[in-house]
Protein backbone atom coordinates (compact mmCIF):
# COMPACT_ATOMS: atom_id res chain seq x y z
CA UNK A 1 0.00 0.00 0.00
CA UNK A 2 1.00 3.57 -0.56
CA UNK A 3 2.73 5.37 2.35
CA UNK A 4 2.80 9.23 1.44
CA UNK A 5 5.45 11.56 2.52
CA UNK A 6 4.46 15.22 2.51
CA UNK A 7 6.65 17.89 1.86
CA UNK A 8 5.65 20.87 3.81
CA UNK A 9 6.78 24.31 2.63
CA UNK A 10 5.75 26.72 5.36
CA UNK A 11 6.06 29.92 6.92
CA UNK A 12 3.34 31.28 9.80
CA UNK A 13 0.62 29.78 11.84
CA UNK A 14 3.07 27.53 14.35
CA UNK A 15 -0.57 26.19 15.80
CA UNK A 16 -1.69 24.79 12.05
CA UNK A 17 1.19 23.15 10.92
CA UNK A 18 1.77 21.06 14.21
CA UNK A 19 -2.17 20.19 13.62
CA UNK A 20 -1.44 19.31 10.01
CA UNK A 21 1.41 17.22 10.78
CA UNK A 22 -0.66 15.38 13.05
CA UNK A 23 -3.56 14.57 11.40
CA UNK A 24 -1.13 13.38 8.34
CA UNK A 25 1.02 10.95 10.70
CA UNK A 26 -1.86 9.80 12.17
CA UNK A 27 -3.06 7.49 9.55
CA UNK A 28 0.05 6.03 9.17
CA UNK A 29 1.83 8.62 6.65
CA UNK A 30 4.92 10.80 6.83
CA UNK A 31 5.75 15.08 6.91
CA UNK A 32 8.99 16.33 6.21
CA UNK A 33 8.85 20.27 7.68
CA UNK A 34 11.13 23.08 5.88
CA UNK A 35 9.79 26.15 8.11
CA UNK A 36 10.89 29.41 6.59
CA UNK A 37 14.25 31.19 8.44
CA UNK A 38 12.64 34.30 8.11
CA UNK A 39 9.70 33.00 10.29
CA UNK A 40 10.07 33.51 14.07
CA UNK A 41 12.25 31.78 15.96
CA UNK A 42 9.73 31.16 18.78
CA UNK A 43 7.32 29.78 16.03
CA UNK A 44 9.51 26.91 14.69
CA UNK A 45 10.69 26.25 18.21
CA UNK A 46 6.46 25.76 19.33
CA UNK A 47 6.59 23.55 16.21
CA UNK A 48 9.57 21.45 17.07
CA UNK A 49 8.57 20.92 20.93
CA UNK A 50 4.91 19.60 20.09
CA UNK A 51 6.33 17.31 17.06
CA UNK A 52 9.36 16.02 18.37
CA UNK A 53 8.20 12.29 19.67
CA UNK A 54 6.07 12.47 16.46
CA UNK A 55 7.92 9.85 14.54
CA UNK A 56 6.24 10.59 11.39
CA UNK A 57 7.26 13.92 11.71
CA UNK A 58 11.31 14.97 10.51
CA UNK A 59 12.52 18.17 9.34
CA UNK A 60 14.71 19.87 6.37
CA UNK A 61 18.15 19.36 6.87
CA UNK A 62 18.85 23.00 6.67
CA UNK A 63 16.70 25.99 6.89
CA UNK A 64 17.11 29.22 4.57
CA UNK A 65 15.37 31.74 4.15
CA UNK A 66 12.74 32.17 1.07
CA UNK A 67 11.38 34.46 -1.35
CA UNK A 68 8.25 34.30 -4.14
CA UNK A 69 10.29 33.67 -7.35
CA UNK A 70 13.41 32.62 -6.09
CA UNK A 71 15.52 29.74 -5.97
CA UNK A 72 15.21 29.48 -2.42
CA UNK A 73 11.80 27.76 -2.55
CA UNK A 74 13.31 25.29 -4.87
CA UNK A 75 16.64 24.52 -2.05
CA UNK A 76 14.08 24.24 0.78
CA UNK A 77 12.02 21.89 -1.18
CA UNK A 78 14.99 19.82 -1.83
CA UNK A 79 16.36 20.26 1.81
CA UNK A 80 12.97 18.74 3.18
CA UNK A 81 13.04 15.85 0.43
CA UNK A 82 16.12 15.06 1.86
CA UNK A 83 15.14 14.32 5.14
CA UNK A 84 11.93 12.55 4.29
CA UNK A 85 13.82 10.22 1.73
CA UNK A 86 16.47 9.23 5.01
CA UNK A 87 13.75 9.13 7.62
CA UNK A 88 11.13 7.52 5.95
CA UNK A 89 12.77 4.33 3.44
CA UNK A 90 9.21 2.99 3.44
CA UNK A 91 8.03 5.97 2.03
CA UNK A 92 6.57 5.38 -1.69
CA UNK A 93 5.39 9.02 -2.19
CA UNK A 94 6.45 12.27 -2.09
CA UNK A 95 4.10 14.92 -1.96
CA UNK A 96 4.25 18.37 -2.03
CA UNK A 97 2.16 20.81 -0.17
CA UNK A 98 1.91 24.01 1.62
CA UNK A 99 0.77 25.44 4.88
CA UNK A 100 -2.26 26.47 3.01
CA UNK A 101 -3.31 22.96 1.58
CA UNK A 102 -6.06 21.16 3.06
CA UNK A 103 -6.94 17.13 1.82
CA UNK A 104 -10.45 16.79 0.21
CA UNK A 105 -10.44 12.71 0.61
CA UNK A 106 -9.85 10.26 2.84
CA UNK A 107 -6.36 8.90 3.33
CA UNK A 108 -8.14 5.61 2.62
CA UNK A 109 -9.66 7.04 -0.80
CA UNK A 110 -5.79 8.73 -1.38
CA UNK A 111 -3.94 5.58 -0.78
CA UNK A 112 -6.05 3.26 -3.26
CA UNK A 113 -5.69 5.85 -5.91
CA UNK A 114 -1.30 5.93 -5.84
CA UNK A 115 -1.98 2.36 -5.69
CA UNK A 116 -4.00 2.41 -8.92
CA UNK A 117 -1.08 3.54 -11.34
CA UNK A 118 2.21 3.59 -11.35
CA UNK A 119 3.15 7.29 -12.62
CA UNK A 120 4.00 10.67 -11.26
CA UNK A 121 1.89 13.22 -11.11
CA UNK A 122 3.03 16.64 -12.29
CA UNK A 123 1.96 18.89 -14.47
CA UNK A 124 4.96 19.34 -17.22
CA UNK A 125 4.93 21.47 -20.44
CA UNK A 126 6.45 22.68 -23.11
CA UNK A 127 7.80 26.05 -21.34
CA UNK A 128 8.52 27.96 -25.23
CA UNK A 129 5.66 25.80 -27.17
CA UNK A 130 2.87 25.76 -24.94
CA UNK A 131 0.62 28.71 -23.84
CA UNK A 132 0.30 27.85 -20.14
CA UNK A 133 2.26 31.24 -19.17
CA UNK A 134 -0.59 33.66 -20.01
CA UNK A 135 1.21 37.14 -19.38
CA UNK A 136 4.56 38.52 -18.42
CA UNK A 137 7.84 37.01 -18.79
CA UNK A 138 8.37 33.56 -20.63
CA UNK A 139 11.75 33.38 -22.33
CA UNK A 140 12.75 36.57 -20.41
CA UNK A 141 12.61 33.96 -17.13
CA UNK A 142 15.37 31.39 -18.66
CA UNK A 143 17.93 33.49 -21.00
CA UNK A 144 18.67 36.42 -18.32
CA UNK A 145 19.76 35.99 -15.21
CA UNK A 146 17.95 36.97 -11.93
CA UNK A 147 19.40 37.62 -8.65
CA UNK A 148 17.10 40.21 -6.95
CA UNK A 149 13.60 39.22 -5.54
CA UNK A 150 10.59 41.06 -7.65
CA UNK A 151 8.61 41.59 -5.13
CA UNK A 152 10.93 42.91 -2.45
CA UNK A 153 13.49 44.60 -4.40
CA UNK A 154 10.98 45.44 -7.65
CA UNK A 155 13.59 48.37 -8.99
CA UNK A 156 16.77 46.03 -8.42
CA UNK A 157 15.12 43.33 -10.35
CA UNK A 158 13.65 44.90 -13.46
CA UNK A 159 16.59 47.64 -13.58
CA UNK A 160 18.95 44.37 -13.93
CA UNK A 161 16.68 42.62 -17.13
CA UNK A 162 16.48 46.00 -18.59
CA UNK A 163 20.44 46.34 -18.11
CA UNK A 164 21.15 42.85 -19.58
CA UNK A 165 19.10 43.55 -22.36
CA UNK A 166 20.82 46.47 -23.44
CA UNK A 167 23.90 44.45 -22.95
CA UNK A 168 22.95 41.77 -24.89
CA UNK A 169 23.85 38.97 -22.04
CA UNK A 170 21.55 36.46 -23.05
CA UNK A 171 22.60 32.86 -22.11
CA UNK A 172 21.59 29.70 -23.85
CA UNK A 173 19.26 26.79 -22.42
CA UNK A 174 21.23 23.57 -21.76
CA UNK A 175 21.37 22.04 -24.83
CA UNK A 176 20.46 18.36 -23.68
CA UNK A 177 17.87 19.58 -21.52
CA UNK A 178 14.07 19.94 -22.68
CA UNK A 179 12.69 22.87 -20.17
CA UNK A 180 9.16 21.95 -19.04
CA UNK A 181 6.49 24.40 -16.63
CA UNK A 182 3.91 23.73 -14.70
CA UNK A 183 2.15 23.86 -11.17
CA UNK A 184 4.66 23.44 -8.43
CA UNK A 185 2.12 20.52 -6.21
CA UNK A 186 3.38 17.52 -6.87
CA UNK A 187 3.39 14.19 -5.71
CA UNK A 188 6.66 11.73 -7.42
CA UNK A 189 7.36 8.04 -6.35
CA UNK A 190 10.31 7.56 -4.71
CA UNK A 191 12.56 6.18 -7.25
CA UNK A 192 11.91 9.12 -9.05
CA UNK A 193 12.91 11.68 -6.17
CA UNK A 194 16.03 9.50 -5.44
CA UNK A 195 16.83 10.01 -9.05
CA UNK A 196 16.20 13.72 -8.77
CA UNK A 197 18.29 14.07 -6.06
CA UNK A 198 21.05 12.03 -7.66
CA UNK A 199 21.23 13.79 -11.00
CA UNK A 200 21.27 17.16 -8.32
CA UNK A 201 24.98 15.99 -7.12
CA UNK A 202 26.26 15.19 -10.94
CA UNK A 203 24.96 18.54 -12.73
CA UNK A 204 26.09 21.04 -10.43
CA UNK A 205 25.81 22.93 -13.76
CA UNK A 206 22.38 22.69 -14.00
CA UNK A 207 21.42 23.94 -10.54
CA UNK A 208 23.50 27.19 -11.70
CA UNK A 209 21.68 27.28 -14.33
CA UNK A 210 18.24 27.41 -12.26
CA UNK A 211 19.80 29.09 -9.53
CA UNK A 212 19.25 32.15 -11.61
CA UNK A 213 16.07 31.71 -13.68
CA UNK A 214 12.79 33.34 -12.31
CA UNK A 215 10.10 31.76 -10.60
CA UNK A 216 11.90 27.80 -10.91
CA UNK A 217 9.68 26.12 -8.65
CA UNK A 218 7.36 26.16 -11.89
CA UNK A 219 10.53 25.04 -13.96
CA UNK A 220 12.92 22.52 -12.22
CA UNK A 221 11.34 19.94 -10.66
CA UNK A 222 8.96 19.55 -13.95
CA UNK A 223 12.32 19.89 -16.12
CA UNK A 224 13.92 16.97 -14.14
CA UNK A 225 10.82 14.58 -14.04
CA UNK A 226 10.97 14.77 -17.76
CA UNK A 227 14.52 14.15 -18.56
CA UNK A 228 14.38 11.22 -16.23
CA UNK A 229 11.33 9.48 -16.35
CA UNK A 230 10.23 8.09 -19.76
CA UNK A 231 6.76 9.33 -20.34
CA UNK A 232 4.44 6.87 -20.22
CA UNK A 233 5.38 7.14 -16.49
CA UNK A 234 4.23 10.76 -16.10
CA UNK A 235 0.69 11.89 -15.57
CA UNK A 236 0.57 15.78 -16.74
CA UNK A 237 -1.51 16.79 -14.07
CA UNK A 238 -1.65 17.98 -10.21
CA UNK A 239 -3.67 15.90 -7.73
CA UNK A 240 -3.79 19.61 -5.55
CA UNK A 241 -7.20 21.49 -6.50
CA UNK A 242 -6.37 25.39 -7.08
CA UNK A 243 -8.31 28.15 -8.53
CA UNK A 244 -7.15 31.78 -9.58
CA UNK A 245 -8.80 34.80 -9.99
CA UNK A 246 -10.05 36.78 -12.90
CA UNK A 247 -6.87 38.62 -11.55
CA UNK A 248 -4.24 35.78 -11.48
CA UNK A 249 -4.60 35.85 -7.74
CA UNK A 250 -4.85 32.47 -6.04
CA UNK A 251 -8.51 31.50 -4.85
CA UNK A 252 -9.17 31.10 -1.44
CA UNK A 253 -12.15 28.78 0.03
CA UNK A 254 -14.17 28.93 3.15
CA UNK A 255 -16.02 27.34 5.27
CA UNK A 256 -19.47 27.11 3.28
CA UNK A 257 -17.06 25.21 0.14
CA UNK A 258 -17.16 21.96 1.57
CA UNK A 259 -19.45 20.25 -1.16
CA UNK A 260 -17.67 22.01 -3.76
CA UNK A 261 -14.36 20.54 -2.86
CA UNK A 262 -14.68 16.93 -1.86
CA UNK A 263 -16.29 16.59 -5.19
CA UNK A 264 -13.76 17.39 -7.19
CA UNK A 265 -11.17 14.90 -8.83
CA UNK A 266 -7.86 15.61 -6.45
CA UNK A 267 -6.71 14.47 -3.46
CA UNK A 268 -5.68 18.29 -1.85
CA UNK A 269 -6.92 21.67 -2.22
CA UNK A 270 -5.22 25.01 -1.76
CA UNK A 271 -5.61 27.77 -0.89
CA UNK A 272 -7.72 27.62 2.45
CA UNK A 273 -8.38 30.49 4.14
CA UNK A 274 -6.77 30.45 7.91
CA UNK A 275 -9.87 31.57 9.54
CA UNK A 276 -12.06 28.50 7.98
CA UNK A 277 -11.57 26.84 11.12
CA UNK A 278 -15.57 24.91 10.67
CA UNK A 279 -13.97 23.38 6.73
CA UNK A 280 -10.37 22.79 8.39
CA UNK A 281 -12.10 20.63 11.05
CA UNK A 282 -14.86 18.87 8.36
CA UNK A 283 -11.86 17.96 6.25
CA UNK A 284 -9.62 16.62 8.65
CA UNK A 285 -12.25 14.36 10.16
CA UNK A 286 -13.17 13.23 6.05
CA UNK A 287 -8.64 12.37 5.86
CA UNK A 288 -8.98 10.39 8.74
CA UNK A 289 -12.18 8.29 7.84
CA UNK A 290 -12.28 5.04 5.69
CA UNK A 291 -14.47 6.93 3.66
CA UNK A 292 -13.62 5.46 -0.21
CA UNK A 293 -16.77 5.98 -2.14
CA UNK A 294 -16.29 9.95 -3.32
CA UNK A 295 -18.58 10.96 -6.87
CA UNK A 296 -16.05 13.71 -8.38
CA UNK A 297 -15.85 15.80 -11.46
CA UNK A 298 -14.50 18.05 -13.55
CA UNK A 299 -16.73 21.14 -12.95
CA UNK A 300 -14.86 22.59 -10.27
CA UNK A 301 -13.85 26.09 -11.78
CA UNK A 302 -17.41 26.54 -13.76
CA UNK A 303 -18.79 25.78 -10.16
CA UNK A 304 -16.86 28.47 -8.77
CA UNK A 305 -17.28 31.08 -10.84
CA UNK A 306 -21.36 30.80 -11.02
CA UNK A 307 -21.50 30.43 -7.22
CA UNK A 308 -18.95 33.22 -6.40
CA UNK A 309 -20.42 35.37 -9.62
CA UNK A 310 -23.78 35.74 -8.38
CA UNK A 311 -22.71 38.52 -5.94
CA UNK A 312 -20.78 40.28 -8.38
CA UNK A 313 -21.26 44.48 -8.37
CA UNK A 314 -21.10 46.30 -11.44
CA UNK A 315 -21.85 46.20 -15.32
CA UNK A 316 -20.38 43.58 -17.31
CA UNK A 317 -21.22 45.61 -20.32
CA UNK A 318 -20.33 48.98 -19.65
CA UNK A 319 -22.61 51.69 -22.58
CA UNK A 320 -20.55 53.53 -25.09
CA UNK A 321 -20.81 57.68 -24.24
CA UNK A 322 -22.66 58.16 -27.36
CA UNK A 323 -24.86 55.50 -26.34
CA UNK A 324 -26.12 57.18 -23.06
CA UNK A 325 -27.10 60.00 -24.77
CA UNK A 326 -29.35 58.00 -27.46
CA UNK A 327 -32.67 57.24 -27.27
CA UNK A 328 -34.61 54.12 -28.97
CA UNK A 329 -37.43 57.03 -30.01
CA UNK A 330 -39.98 58.30 -28.10
CA UNK A 331 -42.71 57.06 -30.27
CA UNK A 332 -42.00 53.39 -30.36
CA UNK A 333 -42.56 50.29 -28.34
CA UNK A 334 -40.07 47.62 -26.94
CA UNK A 335 -41.79 45.01 -25.40
CA UNK A 336 -39.49 42.40 -23.22
CA UNK A 337 -40.47 39.22 -22.67
CA UNK A 338 -38.36 37.96 -19.63
CA UNK A 339 -38.34 34.48 -19.27
CA UNK A 340 -35.83 31.09 -17.75
CA UNK A 341 -37.67 29.00 -19.70
CA UNK A 342 -36.48 29.81 -23.47
CA UNK A 343 -38.50 27.52 -25.34
CA UNK A 344 -41.98 29.16 -23.14
CA UNK A 345 -41.01 32.68 -24.00
CA UNK A 346 -39.82 32.16 -27.87
CA UNK A 347 -43.88 30.48 -28.14
CA UNK A 348 -45.73 33.09 -26.87
CA UNK A 349 -43.64 35.34 -29.08
CA UNK A 350 -44.30 33.79 -32.01
CA UNK A 351 -48.03 33.74 -30.86
CA UNK A 352 -47.89 37.57 -30.35
CA UNK A 353 -46.17 38.10 -33.54
CA UNK A 354 -49.09 36.26 -35.54
CA UNK A 355 -51.90 37.84 -33.80
CA UNK A 356 -50.35 41.54 -33.21
CA UNK A 357 -49.19 43.95 -35.72
CA UNK A 358 -45.48 43.51 -33.58
CA UNK A 359 -42.10 41.72 -34.78
CA UNK A 360 -40.78 39.62 -32.85
CA UNK A 361 -37.02 38.55 -32.05
CA UNK A 362 -35.81 35.53 -29.98
CA UNK A 363 -32.99 35.53 -27.19
CA UNK A 364 -30.81 37.85 -29.34
CA UNK A 365 -28.63 39.57 -26.31
CA UNK A 366 -28.41 35.56 -24.85
CA UNK A 367 -28.49 33.25 -27.77
CA UNK A 368 -25.41 33.73 -30.25
CA UNK A 369 -27.24 32.05 -32.96
CA UNK A 370 -30.60 33.97 -32.91
CA UNK A 371 -31.63 35.45 -35.94
CA UNK A 372 -30.41 38.79 -36.47
CA UNK A 373 -30.33 40.65 -39.73
CA UNK A 374 -27.35 42.05 -41.17
CA UNK A 375 -26.65 45.03 -39.74
CA UNK A 376 -23.19 46.20 -40.67
CA UNK A 377 -21.45 43.88 -38.13
CA UNK A 378 -22.76 45.18 -34.67
CA UNK A 379 -24.77 41.80 -34.74
CA UNK A 380 -22.18 39.41 -35.38
CA UNK A 381 -21.34 38.66 -31.85
CA UNK A 382 -22.86 38.32 -27.90
CA UNK A 383 -20.47 41.07 -27.05
CA UNK A 384 -20.97 43.36 -29.48
CA UNK A 385 -24.82 43.10 -29.29
CA UNK A 386 -24.61 43.49 -25.67
CA UNK A 387 -22.17 46.61 -25.88
CA UNK A 388 -24.18 48.19 -28.09
CA UNK A 389 -27.47 47.42 -27.42
CA UNK A 390 -29.09 50.77 -27.68
CA UNK A 391 -28.28 51.20 -31.22
CA UNK A 392 -28.71 47.81 -32.18
CA UNK A 393 -32.14 47.81 -31.07
CA UNK A 394 -32.87 51.16 -32.48
CA UNK A 395 -31.62 49.70 -35.93
CA UNK A 396 -33.83 46.70 -35.40
CA UNK A 397 -36.93 49.06 -35.43
CA UNK A 398 -35.57 50.88 -38.75
CA UNK A 399 -34.71 47.45 -40.50
CA UNK A 400 -38.05 46.35 -40.17
CA UNK A 401 -39.85 49.57 -40.20
CA UNK A 402 -41.98 49.15 -37.15
CA UNK A 403 -43.08 50.60 -34.15
CA UNK A 404 -43.34 48.12 -32.05
CA UNK A 405 -40.83 45.60 -31.69
CA UNK A 406 -40.45 42.97 -28.99
CA UNK A 407 -37.58 41.01 -27.61
CA UNK A 408 -36.83 37.87 -25.06
CA UNK A 409 -34.47 38.34 -22.50
CA UNK A 410 -33.18 36.32 -19.58
CA UNK A 411 -33.75 37.49 -15.72
CA UNK A 412 -30.19 37.45 -15.40
CA UNK A 413 -30.11 40.41 -18.17
CA UNK A 414 -31.02 43.03 -15.60
CA UNK A 415 -28.90 45.81 -17.00
CA UNK A 416 -30.60 45.62 -20.05
CA UNK A 417 -33.55 45.90 -18.19
CA UNK A 418 -32.24 48.78 -16.65
CA UNK A 419 -31.01 50.30 -19.43
CA UNK A 420 -34.16 50.07 -21.98
CA UNK A 421 -36.34 51.30 -19.54
CA UNK A 422 -34.74 54.31 -18.55
CA UNK A 423 -35.55 55.04 -22.36
CA UNK A 424 -37.52 57.48 -23.48
CA UNK A 425 -39.42 54.95 -25.48
CA UNK A 426 -42.22 52.65 -24.05
CA UNK A 427 -40.44 50.31 -23.03
CA UNK A 428 -42.20 47.29 -20.49
CA UNK A 429 -41.38 44.10 -19.44
CA UNK A 430 -43.46 40.94 -19.10
CA UNK A 431 -41.91 38.15 -16.74
CA UNK A 432 -43.18 35.20 -17.63
CA UNK A 433 -42.62 33.01 -13.95
CA UNK A 434 -42.33 29.14 -14.75
CA UNK A 435 -42.44 26.44 -12.16
CA UNK A 436 -38.96 24.54 -12.47
CA UNK A 437 -38.69 20.61 -11.32
CA UNK A 438 -35.58 18.61 -11.17
CA UNK A 439 -35.51 17.36 -14.27
CA UNK A 440 -35.49 21.07 -15.91
CA UNK A 441 -32.62 22.63 -13.68
CA UNK A 442 -30.69 19.17 -14.18
CA UNK A 443 -31.09 20.22 -18.17
CA UNK A 444 -30.20 23.75 -17.58
CA UNK A 445 -27.13 22.57 -16.14
CA UNK A 446 -25.78 20.60 -18.85
CA UNK A 447 -26.97 23.72 -21.71
CA UNK A 448 -25.10 25.60 -19.24
CA UNK A 449 -21.87 23.79 -18.78
CA UNK A 450 -22.42 23.62 -15.34
CA UNK A 451 -22.25 19.44 -15.65
CA UNK A 452 -21.83 16.91 -18.25
CA UNK A 453 -22.86 13.73 -18.90
CA UNK A 454 -20.30 12.45 -16.74
CA UNK A 455 -21.36 14.36 -13.85
CA UNK A 456 -21.72 12.26 -10.69
CA UNK A 457 -25.75 12.31 -9.94
CA UNK A 458 -24.30 13.46 -5.92
CA UNK A 459 -22.90 16.48 -7.43
CA UNK A 460 -25.34 17.75 -9.62
CA UNK A 461 -27.45 16.99 -6.22
CA UNK A 462 -25.79 19.83 -4.30
CA UNK A 463 -26.04 21.69 -7.37
CA UNK A 464 -29.79 22.26 -8.40
CA UNK A 465 -30.95 23.86 -4.61
CA UNK A 466 -28.13 26.64 -5.78
CA UNK A 467 -29.99 26.96 -9.04
CA UNK A 468 -33.15 26.60 -7.73
CA UNK A 469 -32.31 29.78 -5.23
CA UNK A 470 -30.51 31.86 -8.00
CA UNK A 471 -33.63 31.74 -10.28
CA UNK A 472 -35.37 32.81 -7.55
CA UNK A 473 -32.78 35.52 -6.52
CA UNK A 474 -33.61 36.85 -9.97
CA UNK A 475 -36.87 37.10 -9.88
CA UNK A 476 -36.27 39.30 -6.65
CA UNK A 477 -33.95 41.45 -7.96
CA UNK A 478 -36.19 42.03 -10.93
CA UNK A 479 -38.90 42.49 -8.58
CA UNK A 480 -36.90 45.28 -6.17
CA UNK A 481 -36.24 47.81 -9.37
CA UNK A 482 -40.15 48.60 -9.22
CA UNK A 483 -39.75 49.24 -13.00
CA UNK A 484 -43.45 50.82 -13.71
CA UNK A 485 -44.47 49.00 -16.59
CA UNK A 486 -44.19 45.94 -15.23
CA UNK A 487 -46.51 42.81 -15.48
CA UNK A 488 -46.50 39.18 -14.43
CA UNK A 489 -47.36 36.31 -16.43
CA UNK A 490 -47.14 32.79 -14.34
CA UNK A 491 -47.51 28.96 -15.13
CA UNK A 492 -50.26 27.50 -12.98
CA UNK A 493 -52.44 30.73 -12.93
CA UNK A 494 -55.85 30.43 -15.20
CA UNK A 495 -55.97 31.54 -18.54
CA UNK A 496 -58.62 34.11 -17.96
CA UNK A 497 -56.47 35.66 -15.19
CA UNK A 498 -53.41 35.67 -17.15
CA UNK A 499 -54.78 36.96 -20.61
CA UNK A 500 -55.87 40.17 -18.61
CA UNK A 501 -52.28 40.48 -18.32
CA UNK A 502 -51.22 40.01 -21.91
CA UNK A 503 -54.11 42.52 -22.20
CA UNK A 504 -52.66 44.94 -20.29
CA UNK A 505 -49.35 44.36 -21.38
CA UNK A 506 -50.42 44.52 -25.20
CA UNK A 507 -52.95 47.47 -24.75
CA UNK A 508 -55.02 44.84 -26.88
CA UNK A 509 -58.57 43.35 -25.94
CA UNK A 510 -59.62 40.83 -23.37
CA UNK A 511 -60.68 38.27 -25.77
CA UNK A 512 -57.04 38.26 -27.76
CA UNK A 513 -55.51 38.00 -24.37
CA UNK A 514 -56.88 35.45 -23.08
CA UNK A 515 -56.32 33.84 -26.64
CA UNK A 516 -52.99 34.22 -26.63
CA UNK A 517 -52.80 33.10 -22.57
CA UNK A 518 -54.27 29.62 -24.12
CA UNK A 519 -51.80 28.93 -26.65
CA UNK A 520 -50.87 25.37 -27.45
CA UNK A 521 -48.26 23.72 -24.79
CA UNK A 522 -47.63 27.16 -23.91
CA UNK A 523 -45.57 26.20 -20.34
CA UNK A 524 -45.00 22.68 -21.48
CA UNK A 525 -41.71 21.63 -21.21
Amino acid sequence: MAKIAFILLCHKDPASVIQQAERLTATGDYVSIHFDARAKAADFTAITDALKDNAGVTFATRRIKCGWGQWSLVQATIHALEAAVDAFPKASHFYMLSGDCASVKSAAYAHRFLDARDVDYVESFDFFNSDWIKTGFKGERLIYRHFFNERVHKRLFYNAFKLQRKLGMERKVPDDIQVMIGSQWWCLRRTTIEAILAFCKARPDLIRFFRTTWIPDETFFQTLVRHLVPTREIESRTLTFKLFSDYGMPVTFYNDQYDLLISQDYLFARKISSEATQLKKRLGALWSSERKDFATSQEGPKLHAFLTGRGRVGKRFGTRFWERESTLGSDRDLYMVVCKKWHVAKRLLKASADKLDVTGIEYLFDEAGCRVPHLGGIERTLDKRNRHRRALVRMLFDYYGTERLMICLDPANLDLMRDFMSDRANARILEVQCTFDDQYLVGHAHRVGLATQDTPGEVIERLLPTLRHEFLDEQVAIREEEFKQHWRLKEGRGAQDNGAVLAEFFGIDHDTGRELAETQHLFAD
